[in-house]
């Protein structure tokens, strides 16, 4: 008798044992498997206990939080407490600065965080508010392009380097410098970002963006994402959760590597995600568990190349170049030819510059269409 309840007080132990590594392994699942994409929310509001409200709600369906309210990030407590928590629930984060962060700070997150520490978000949409003649513009006067992009690249690399490195009496440290952008990737990554991250928004093009910052960054070797950001300046500001899902799978299937959804108001006091924003980000997770990416190389797309150091923004006759010189007959050629190529190769479409700083990137893809009418390839 007594071995009999032996054995089934051991079946029953079993069985409870089981059940709770199969739940435990559904809970932890999803961070484990996708390991070629960071999805997560950049969360731009500085109420402490929002944002852990925030993290608490999609910490079992995302793997990374952008802090970015400097009113976090400037203060070395907060940023402590809040990346903490983040790291205590198995995310990943990177932290947006627009200075230079105190050194003692930096070296304790680096200890203290490893790689889940992923750097700093670092000013943001340089090359827009360049275009767009802001008061942020970097670039207010140059005798014509090339020299605007000289001086472009050389200030922004400075302000990136200034907010990344640090150097100690035992090491240096060079942290990963990340921004968003609607505008002008070729020259961000050229000015020293690791990653510059599209922005999803307004009435902008997907596929164009797409085109223009995959092609930067894969001409010159680097990552690349997608920011899903306001399409209204007043409430609601974001798209439906339906829209949000589709831009989301939009970006994963054309191989961004960071995606990620804005949440913050135009105050920086609260944020805008809704119960239905929320659905569709939990819906896309579930989508990559199910769809994992095949590798994706440039010989499986085209590319059209644009006159060096031409900046221009594709948004129509009033976008001017390099934000200084009017537009004449030659962009609406351009846009022509441009918008031709990217009705018959869709999101299979690069863009990239013809710079001597990055000779041999055309020989990766399969057909290449010059902005003077040439064509090579299949």
């Amino acid at each position: 008798m007594k071995r009999t309840e032996f054995l089934i007080f051991l079946f029953v132990f079993l069985l409870v044992f089981s059940l709770l590594q199969y739940t435990f392994s559904i809970k932890k699942a999803p961070n484990a498997t996708v390991n070629d994409v960071f999805v997560g929310v950049d969360v731009a509001y500085g109420d402490i206990a929002a944002v852990k409200s925030r993290i608490d709600e999609v910490s079992s369906y995302t793997n990374l939080v952008v802090i970015g309210s400097t009113s976090i990030t400037y203060d070395p407590a907060k940023c402590t407490e809040i990346c903490q928590y983040a790291y205590d629930r198995d995310m990943s984060f990177m932290i947006y600065s627009s200075d230079r962060l105190q050194q003692e700070w930096v070296e304790d997150a680096v200890n203290r965080w490893g790689n889940r520490f992923l750097g700093i978000y670092v000013w943001d949409e340089a090359g827009g508010k360049q275009l767009d003649q802001t008061n942020d513009m970097i670039v207010r006067n140059a005798s014509d392009p090339a020299q605007a992009e000289r001086a472009f690249v050389r200030i922004l690399n400075w302000g990136i380097n200034y907010t990344v490195n640090y150097t100690t009496p035992y090491k240096s440290i060079n942290l990963p410098a990340f921004s968003s952008d609607y505008a002008l990737y070729w020259f961000d990554y050229k000015a020293g970002y690791t990653a510059v991250f599209a922005e999803f928004g307004w009435n902008y093009s997907r596929e164009l963006n797409i085109g223009l910052v995959r092609g930067a960054a894969t001409a010159q070797n680097k990552d690349w994402g997608v920011t899903i950001t306001w399409t209204y300046t007043t409430p609601p500001y974001i798209e439906s959760g339906e829209l949000l899902y589709y831009d989301l799978k939009l970006a994963y299937d054309n191989g961004a590597k960071y995606i990620m959804v804005f949440d913050g108001n135009e105050d920086w006091t609260q944020g805008i995600l809704k119960a239905e924003h929320l659905q569709a980000i939990q819906q896309f997770w579930q989508y990559i568990q199910k769809t994992p990416r095949t590798p994706n190389s440039p010989r499986d797309r085209a590319a059209y190349v644009l006159p060096d150091n031409y900046a221009y923004g594709f948004r129509g006759p009033k976008d001017k170049i390099w934000g200084l010189w009017e537009a004449n007959d030659f962009p609406m050629q351009l846009c022509t030819s441009l918008n031709d190529v990217m009705k018959q190769y869709g999101s299979k479409l690069d863009i990239i510059y013809d710079d001597p700083a990055t000779p041999n990137c055309t020989s990766a893809y399969s057909r290449v269409v010059f902005w003077n009418g040439t064509v090579r390839g299949e």
